[in-house]
C-alpha cells in the first residue's frame, strides 16, 4: 500500500516560485508542503542561479526601502545612470522585445504587481544592492546574495514555520477526483511511490529545458544538442501531468531563453557550485565588441539594444552558426573602460597583439577575419566612446550588414581579445495557460480546472523568443505569491 501524505496546498517545485506561492499559501492560513526533485544541497532551482528581477518603479527613492543602508555615492550613480523605470517602461520593453505577442492580461498583472512583489518580499527578510559596478547588467538592483541568496533565505523562512520539504521527490501524475478536481500528486522519492493529498496543487516545477527528447520535438533540430545553462531537474514533468488531464498549452513552445555561454561550460549547472567559488559561464559583453563565427565572418548585430534586451535570443543566434560555435572579440578600449566583467578572466579564449595573431590562436578563417574586421572599423562612425550600459547610446555602424546599432567603435587597438561562446538554453517560454488574476490553469474545454494553479517557468503567455532579462524571476515571484493565495483561498473554499 503506497504511503500518504496530507496538505491544505501542495507545492511542486522549490524554485523563486515555487516558494514564493508556499510564502504565500502560508500567509493566507493554509498547510502547506512541498516536494522538490532535487537532493537538498542542490534546492533552489535556475532561481539559484541568477542575479536580479525586473521591477517597476518611479525614481530612486522607490529603491532605497529595499536597500540596507545604501551608501550616498552608489545612490548618486543609481539616479544618474538608471533615475526611473516606470510601470509603463516595462511594458514597452517587454512588448518590443516580444515582438508584440506577449499576453496583455499577463503582461499588465506583471507590470502592476512588480513593485509590490518586490515590498512583499522585502518583508520576508529579503534586499537588494547596487549592480552599477556591473557593466552588463542593464538594471541598477541586484538580488543580495544573487538567486542562490533568495533562495536560501526563502528555504529558511519555510523551515523555520515548520513547513515540510520532501527533497528527491519527483511527481509523476496528477491525481484527479471523479468532478474533474485536482485532489493531490503521485510521486516518486528514494523509498518508492508516495500520495500527496491536497485541497489544492500549485505546479512549479519549470519547464523542459533539461529534457534532450522534448527540446528536439519542440524547439527543433541542434536543440538536443545544446548545454544547460540551469540545473538539470527541469525535464517537464509538470507540463506533461498537466496536459495529461486536459490543460490548455499556451504561449511560445517553440521558442525559449538561449544566451552566450562560455564553449566550456559544463552541460549544466547546479546549486550547490554556488558555495564552492563555481565559474561564473555567462559571457554577457558582446554589445562592447563585435562577434564572428568560425569563418570570421560577423552574423547579427550585437548591439541591437543594451545586453538585458538581447541576450536571451543571442544563443539562437550563435547555434545557428558553422559548428554551433561563436567568437567574442575585444580590444584594448574595451578592458580600459571596465566593460569586460572579472568572469571573463577564466573565459575560455586568447590574447594577441595582431588581428592576425589572434584569428591564428582562436582557430578562425584568418582572411575573412581581417576582412570583417576592416569593413566594420570602417563604418564606425567618429566620436567619443563611453556607453552606459542602462540605455542605448546611439552610436551605430553606416554601411554595413548586419549593422551594430549601438556602441559601435573601431576594433583597432591592441592587444586584442576572443572568446568562444556557445548556445545556453535556461528555460522555456511554452507553458499552460491561466486566469491571470489567480494563475488557476485552464482547461482544454475552456473551463478553469478546479483545485490546479501554475507559475513560473510553467505560466505560459508571457515570453515569445526573447525577453528582458530578470523579467523571469520577477514573473515567478509576482505569479507565485498569486497562485499560492489564491491555492489557499481555494482550499478553505473545499471544506472538510
Amino acid at each position: 500500500m503506497e504511503r500518504e501524505l496530507y496538505y491544505e496546498v501542495l507545492i511542486v517545485g522549490g524554485g523563486n516560485a515555487g516558494l514564493c506561492a508556499a510564502l504565500a499559501a502560508l500567509e493566507a492560513g493554509a498547510s502547506v508542503g512541498i516536494i522538490e526533485k532535487a537532493p537538498r544541497a542542490e534546492r533552489g532551482g535556475n532561481s539559484a542561479l541568477t542575479a536580479h528581477m525586473r521591477f517597476a518603479y518611479n525614481g530612486v527613492e522607490d529603491l532605497i526601502p529595499l536597500m540596507d543602508n545604501p551608501a550616498e555615492y552608489d545612490l548618486k550613480i543609481l539616479a544618474e545612470r538608471a533615475p526611473r523605470h516606470t510601470e509603463a517602461d516595462l511594458w514597452d520593453e517587454a512588448m518590443r522585445v516580444t515582438e508584440g505577442q506577449a499576453d496583455p492580461e499577463l503582461l499588465e498583472t506583471h507590470v502592476r504587481e512588480s513593485y509590490r512583489t518586490v515590498r512583499w518580499l522585502r518583508e520576508k527578510g529579503h534586499s537588494w544592492v547596487p549592480a552599477v559596478a556591473n557593466p552588463t547588467a542593464g538594471f541598477p538592483l541586484m538580488l543580495n546574495g544573487g538567486g542562490y541568496g533568495l533562495q536560501q533565505r526563502n528555504f529558511a523562512y519555510l523551515e523555520r514555520q515548520g513547513v515540510p520539504i520532501h527533497y528527491e521527490t519527483a511527481a509523476t501524475e496528477l491525481m484527479v477526483d471523479g468532478r474533474g478536481r485536482v485532489v493531490g500528486v503521485r510521486a516518486l522519492d528514494p523509498e518508492g511511490y508516495v500520495v500527496f493529498r491536497a485541497k489544492a496543487v500549485v505546479l512549479a516545477c519549470g519547464g523542459f529545458e533539461a529534457n534532450p527528447e522534448m527540446r528536439a520535438r519542440y524547439l527543433g533540430p541542434r536543440w538536443d544538442t545544446v548545454k544547460v545553462r540551469g540545473v538539470p531537474y527541469n525535464t517537464g514533468d509538470g507540463l506533461k501531468m498537466a496536459l495529461e488531464i486536459g490543460a490548455m498549452p499556451y504561449g511560445s513552445w517553440s521558442s525559449c531563453h538561449a544566451s552566450p555561454q562560455d564553449y566550456n561550460r559544463p552541460p549544466f549547472t547546479l546549486p550547490s557550485a554556488m558555495t564552492v567559488g563555481g565559474n561564473e559561464w555567462n559571457r554577457y559583453a558582446y554589445p562592447f565588441g563585435i562577434m564572428v563565427n568560425i569563418e570570421g565572418q560577423r552574423f547579427v548585430d550585437e548591439a541591437e539594444d543594451i545586453r538585458a534586451r538581447t541576450y536571451a535570443k543571442m544563443g539562437r543566434a550563435i547555434l545557428a552558426q558553422p559548428g554551433g560555435i561563436a567568437f567574442e572579440v575585444f580590444d584594448a578600449k574595451v578592458r580600459r573602460l571596465g566593460l569586460l566583467p572579472p568572469t571573463y578572466e577564466k573565459a575560455t579564449g586568447e590574447r594577441a597583439e595582431t588581428l592576425e595573431g589572434l584569428a591564428e590562436k582562436l582557430g578562425i578563417n584568418v582572411k575573412n577575419f581581417l576582412a570583417t574586421v576592416k569593413a566594420f572599423n570602417s563604418a564606425c562612425r567618429p566620436g567619443a566612446y563611453n556607453p552606459n550600459p542602462f540605455k542605448p547610446d546611439g552610436k551605430g555602424t553606416e554601411g554595413i550588414y548586419p549593422p551594430k546599432s549601438n556602441y559601435a567603435v573601431p576594433i583597432d587597438e591592441p592587444p586584442f581579445e576572443g572568446y568562444a561562446v556557445c548556445c545556453g538554453i535556461t528555460f522555456t517560454f511554452g507553458g499552460l495557460k491561466v486566469d491571470p488574476k489567480t494563475c488557476q490553469v485552464q482547461h482544454v474545454s475552456g473551463r478553469p480546472i478546479p483545485g490546479l494553479y501554475t507559475a513560473g517557468e510553467m505560466l505560459g503567455g508571457l515570453w515569445h523568443w526573447n525577453y528582458p532579462s530578470g523579467s523571469g524571476m520577477m514573473a515567478g515571484a509576482t505569479f507565485g505569491r498569486i497562485a499560492g493565495t489564491h491555492a489557499a483561498r481555494a482550499a478553505r473554499e473545499a471544506g472538510p
